[in-house]
């Protein structure tokens, strides 16, 4: 089984094919292609906490950036420290992930 991606574990019905999706749209992380393969997810499955207006709250709250974001909710979420101890030592940080995404266009 491959690695899950935050819409797999949070089940929120908001990644691809989602049944929530024509309700308030697919979740920003999903549709980021951008992010493809980082950390061996689907979009920005498995770097969800860089995405901007993510809708882990619901879809009536979009999530802010990256830092406002970390600071305030993914630093302390689960799925974030699931991810960081399944990919120890490999493990990319929010900049480094950034960084990746700018340079794949």
């Amino acid at each position: 089984m491959g690695k899950k991606n935050c819409w797999d574990v949070k089940q929120c019905e908001r990644g691809p094919g989602g049944a929530k999706v024509h309700e308030g749209g697919i979740c920003a992380a999903a549709a980021e292609t951008r992010a493809d393969g980082i950390h061996g997810g689907k979009n920005g499955g498995r770097c969800c906490w860089v995405i901007a207006g993510t809708l882990c709250k619901g879809p009536e709250v979009q999530q802010g950036s990256y830092m406002q974001k970390f600071c305030s909710d993914c630093q302390n979420c689960d799925f974030y420290s699931m991810v960081k101890k399944e990919e120890e030592p490999h493990f990319k940080v929010g900049m480094v992930i950034l960084k990746e995404m700018k340079s794949r266009g």
